[in-house]
């Protein structure tokens, strides 16, 4: 071969070699980009994630120093880290290895979907690797789409949704913990080497002992108004793993995806698994610009009815638990309606013909009236609702049975249970969860709804209740071949039950309730109006569970009640005033038997009622800004709402102690345009005399940079005088 000859083979190789290396993606939202390394027939790897880039730096990043690392790592080939898919092929090779065939975007509406279709060197296996962006919402969801045409079933071992490499430095998690009646906690570490692992195993219920959803703080301690923040949710219903790899380079490597524990999937050919989205934002505004990013796009995209306001409601649980009858829930019916209210949802206890629902014990799965509680049925409580000038809704838990019930007498098979081993039990001795894998099953389910909403169309509201967790590893309908699939396909069959409800029925508000905050996740949500925050309406403790939740989760789907004093769950006495404030930073409503109250606590509610109308598109809308957090332990918490067009905001200020002669730190505001003014006004007051910058006008920079001293008491008369006190100040622009 001439020199010439040999030269022009040498400059095409090296002009494959750099294409092979520069070919980069760009998956883009209105202010952050995702770059990708994607040659034809090379490697998908992950190059760049943050603010968005400028033409110059794009074509410049890939000599700024990357991570260098696969986007989708796969395991069996220079593998000694963390892998986002582990298989076994049919011929029990273990390995992949993965090269890129194509890319592809497409259209989804306002959506931008952008696939990287990738197969094994040498088996007929397939991965896309999928990332959808919008044009009005700062969030990039990820997923993938697995597989092959063996000639046998693959088995999936491990099937993550996502992967993205963190750069080491001084980074901190956010994360939530709890448990029933204490959902939500904020927890803040450092990251330091070796796994950190955030896990559910529930099967019904995911968000009570941790939650899907983490922060990462990428430069020191997580501050709430600045800094850079990378979030992540992801949107599953089930169980879920969530992994942190710190190893010996210079990365933390951060999987999510369905918890592959007991349920090793047997991918059967030309079989698509899809796995679960993972949300991505980034955010150089802190912590709470990072929730500002998923508020909108839940709000946009991801909340069922996400931009419609939410109700003010009397839920008659805590009123009177089980003992539902006709004439109580008309005068709870004529008394949230003199209130001002405009719903009210009778909660459980009214079902049942053979087995009447006396207590937790019985009737699950028997949705008929219990005549002896409600003579004139259903039908009855709506002309009531009519008659009051509100609506009404109802409580139902369909995924749950009891053994005392018809159901189970008749469709003992339909529970989810071990072959030859006896059933353990849930809730009051007698529960169990239905086997939603099973069509018939899934079709039993929908019917309880549809038949409510056939018969009475005029029912507005459904609070879909989940009061017990998976105990029993067994499914009637499942292959035995296939057992380890019965957690996925029990979300499947609930996906599918409601996907068919808000075919039929759009606008009808629906609540996710499981024992309170359980399904607090962007898997259920889309399907849902609303969740249940917590069991527990204590006002104190709901400050910090309902500041945890605010994380992730907008204010229009935090449902936050009104309740007795002394409260219920921790028997603690807080003041009236105190608990409306803190129900009013989220979807208002009560949990109340209102005939106990006195005519001046009905005035306060009442007031608090029209006021929280006048701030609902606000608060239910709005931007949060978080200001001084409840586990900073300073003695009081404080956070605000400013609209998109920063013309009007509201300030909560909750006092968390008191001693005497205590030092309470002074709050900035935030969110505000540094050029407006705003006049201040009170809601909710009590005091005898209106604060001293009440009516007054500030700039939105003095107020930024100043904030205002708030009294630490209320000035009342001696004999109202009381250890708690809290601020709901309302702004609005002067022009």
């Amino acid at each position: 071969m001439s020199i010439r000859k040999r030269m022009n083979v040498l400059l095409g190789a090296l002009l494959l070699t750099g294409s092979l290396f520069s070919q980069n993606v760009c998956v883009t939202t209105p202010k952050t980009s995702l770059i990708l390394s994607a040659p034809i027939g090379g490697e998908l790897k992950h190059v760049y994630y943050g603010n968005k880039l400028s033409e110059t730096d794009l074509q410049n990043i890939d000599f700024a120093g990357t991570p260098n690392m696969p986007a989708y790592p796969v395991y069996g080939l220079n593998c000694p880290g963390e892998s986002a898919l582990a298989v076994k092929h049919a011929d029990g090779n273990m390995t992949l290895q993965m090269e890129i065939v194509q890319t592809r975007t497409v259209k989804e509406g306002n959506a931008e979907v952008t696939v990287i279709e990738m197969k094994d060197k040498v088996y007929p296996f397939y991965v896309n690797v999928c990332y959808r962006t919008y044009q009005d919402a700062d969030v990039i969801e990820t997923w993938t789409e697995i597989c092959h045409q063996e000639k046998k079933s693959v088995t999936l071992n491990q099937f993550a949704s996502g992967f993205l490499p963190i750069r080491r430095g001084e980074v901190w998690l956010s994360h939530l913990y709890g448990s029933w009646a204490n959902e939500g906690r904020l927890c803040q570490e450092l990251l330091e080497p070796g796994m950190k692992v955030i896990k559910n195993k529930d099967g019904v219920r995911n968000a009570h002992t941790s939650h899907a959803e983490i922060m990462f703080a990428l430069d020191g301690k997580p501050r709430e108004n600045t800094g850079n923040v990378i979030g992540a949710a992801l949107c599953y219903g089930g169980n879920y793993k969530l992994r942190i790899d710190t190893h010996d380079d210079e990365y933390h490597r951060f999987f999510a995806g369905i918890n592959e524990e007991n349920s090793a999937y047997s991918l059967k050919k030309d079989e698509v698994f899809r796995t679960p989205e993972l949300a991505l934002t980034y955010s150089n505004e802190g912590l709470s610009g990072s929730s500002r990013n998923f508020h909108r796009w839940a709000r946009l995209h991801k909340l069922s009815n996400g931009t419609v306001p939410r109700k003010i409601l009397l839920n008659s649980w805590e009123g009177v638990y089980f003992d539902i009858n006709q004439t109580g829930m008309d005068q709870m019916m004529s008394d949230i309606a003199s209130m001002g209210g405009e719903l009210f949802v009778m909660d459980d206890g009214w079902f049942g013909d053979k087995y009447p629902r006396k207590n937790d014990s019985s009737s699950l799965g028997d949705w008929v009236v219990d005549k002896n509680k409600l003579p004139d049925g259903i039908e009855g409580l709506l002309k009531s609702a009519e008659k009051h000038g509100i609506k009404f809704g109802i409580w139902i838990e369909p995924e749950m049975a009891n053994i005392t019930s018809e159901l189970y007498e008749k469709h003992p098979e339909w529970a989810i249970k071990a072959p030859e081993r006896n059933l353990v039990l849930g809730r009051g001795g007698t529960q169990i969860v239905l086997d939603l894998a099973n069509p018939q099953v899934q079709d039993f389910i929908f019917n309880i709804v549809d038949d409510l909403m056939t018969k009475y169309p005029e029912i507005d509201y459904i609070k879909w209740d989940a009061n017990m967790s998976i105990m029993n590893h067994g499914s009637n309908y499942l292959t035995k071949d296939n057992q380890s699939h019965m957690y996925i396909e029990y979300h499947r069959g609930l996906e599918k039950v409601c996907q068919r409800i808000r075919a039929k029925y759009p606008e009808l508000t629906i609540q996710a309730c499981a024992s309170g905050g359980g399904r607090a996740n962007y898997g259920i949500l889309p399907y849902f109006d609303e969740f249940w925050v917590s069991d527990n309406t204590d006002a104190l403790q709901r400050v910090y569970m309902q500041w945890g939740t605010s994380y992730f989760f907008p204010a229009i789907a935090m449902a936050s009640h009104i309740s007795a004093a002394p409260n219920h769950q921790t028997f603690r006495t807080i003041p009236l005033k105190y608990r409306i404030d803190v129900a009013m930073s989220g979807r208002l409503g009560m949990e109340i038997q209102p005939k106990n109250m006195t005519e001046e606590e009905k005035a306060l509610c009442k007031n608090a009622i029209a006021e929280y109308k006048a701030i609902r598109p606000l608060v239910q809308m709005g931007d949060i800004y978080r200001l001084l957090s409840p586990y900073d332990n300073q003695g009081t918490a404080s956070m605000m709402y400013v609209t998109p067009e920063k013309d009007k905001a509201v300030f909560y200020w909750w006092k968390t102690e008191h001693f005497v002669n205590q030092h309470l730190p002074r709050v900035n505001m935030a969110g505000l345009s540094p050029d407006k003014l705003y006049k201040v006004h009170e809601l909710n007051r009590i005091d005898n005399e209106p604060l001293s910058f009440e009516g007054k006008v500030f700039s939105g920079a003095y107020l930024m940079a100043n904030g205002l001293e708030i009294p630490y008491n209320h000035r009342v008369d001696y004999h109202k005088q009381n250890d708690y006190s809290s601020r709901v100040l309302y702004l609005e622009e002067v022009k």
